[in-house]
């Protein structure tokens, strides 16, 4: 089995906190999605026929495709490669792109899952990370998906906003267990480098995450989801039974995928490839015939923490059958400390971060990398 990822780098306006690919300019729109087209065609044969088992629509932002522009595509896959017939397809979503209208129109395509890019169900958070939805939209965005249908919906949700406190946390929380979604992902906000949050904290216009504020509201989400049914499979990643992301699991288990659209990545276990972050330079690059991409070819190494870098954030955590026979001293060696301290525990032949690992898991990580 594998996934397609198909980017679509356009916004509407920038968050300032994003650093993901995508552009405000909406006019290169036709000749993009020309492109993917044609990058369809392309990659075609890159997977050597394993059938596609999820379908991902990310970016950017989806939502600003039409029905009939998103169930092209789909169509246009179908034709390619052998897609399995329960094949989970997502669309990401912003709340005030899902009118009545669009939704109705969406249960006619393939799209079975959305995605809604909520962030905070309050004013301030929307107005700090330059959010364009209001929190009224958000909240009739799932009810309406509801209504429509849509029985697998997942929204995200960030945390660690300057001038949010603990409370204002937990009635975010409480808004999203009170809509009865059957996925969250949350996720810490972070200043990443050269994106507009960083320029801003950089000119003291804006305040900067507090660490402290940050843990508190990530350890209440650790206590609180699975008290309203929510399973923590992935460090920012909580199920209803059932309802795991298939697409995103795969990812963390080196299941092969095809990326397609501007910056976009594609893995077969032997290499990696990433589009060009640009545009313009890829539909020219396509449509001309020339190099669009990047290869990486995988050595042991790079396996091998990847193997590292993606299991342990999982509640499955790193299979000690499953670490490849050459750097099983070397994990044996480096995975002590973190046992004795009671960041991992060893549990039915797998190493699994305990509660207190999680929050520092990134740190486990580069310590057992090779």
């Amino acid at each position: 089995m594998a996934g397609i990822y198909i980017h679509i780098p356009f916004c509407r306006r920038a968050c300032t906190y994003c650093n993901f690919h995508f552009s405000t300019q909406l006019s290169g729109l036709q000749d993009l999605l020309g492109a993917l087209h044609r990058e369809l065609e392309l990659k075609k044969h890159y997977l050597k026929g394993i059938p596609i088992h999820t379908i991902y629509f990310g970016g950017g932002t989806p939502s600003l495709l039409t029905a009939s522009e998103i169930q092209t595509l789909l169509t246009h896959i179908t034709d390619c490669f052998a897609v399995d017939p329960n094949a989970e397809v997502t669309l990401e979503a912003n709340p005030d792109d899902l009118t009545s209208l669009f939704i109705s129109q969406l249960k006619s395509t393939l799209v079975n899952r959305l995605s809604i890019g909520i962030q905070s169900f309050f004013e301030q958070d929307m107005s700090y990370m330059h959010r364009i939805h209001t929190p009224k939209q958000s909240i009739e965005a799932v009810q309406n998906s509801q209504r429509a249908g849509f029985n697998n919906i997942t929204i995200d949700l960030i945390y660690g906003v300057p001038g949010s406190d603990l409370n204002h946390w937990i009635k975010n929380l409480d808004q999203a267990f009170e809509l009865q979604v059957q996925h969250l992902s949350c996720y810490a906000l972070t200043v990443e480098p050269k994106t507009v949050l960083a320029r801003q904290i950089e000119m003291n216009k804006t305040q900067a995450p507090d660490d402290r504020a940050t843990i508190s509201q990530f350890d209440y989400l650790l206590n609180t989801a699975p008290a309203h049914g929510f399973e923590p499979y992935e460090i920012s990643n909580y199920a209803k039974p059932g309802f795991r992301s298939r697409h995103n699991s795969s990812y963390w288990q080196g299941i092969p995928y095809i990326g397609l659209g501007p910056s976009a990545h594609s893995y077969n276990r032997d290499t990696r490839q990433w589009n060009i972050a640009n545009n313009r330079a890829y539909i020219h690059a396509i449509d001309q015939g020339l190099p669009y991409y990047e290869t990486e070819v995988l050595d042991d190494n790079i396996r091998y923490n990847e193997f590292i870098l993606t299991r342990i954030r999982t509640s499955e955590g790193i299979r000690h059958l499953e670490i490849p026979t050459p750097y099983l001293e070397h994990f044996n060696r480096q995975i002590v400390p973190w046992l004795a301290q009671k960041y991992l525990v060893h549990k039915e032949g797998a190493y699994i971060l305990t509660k207190e690992g999680k929050f520092i898991a990134d740190r486990i990580s580069a310590d057992l990398f090779t």
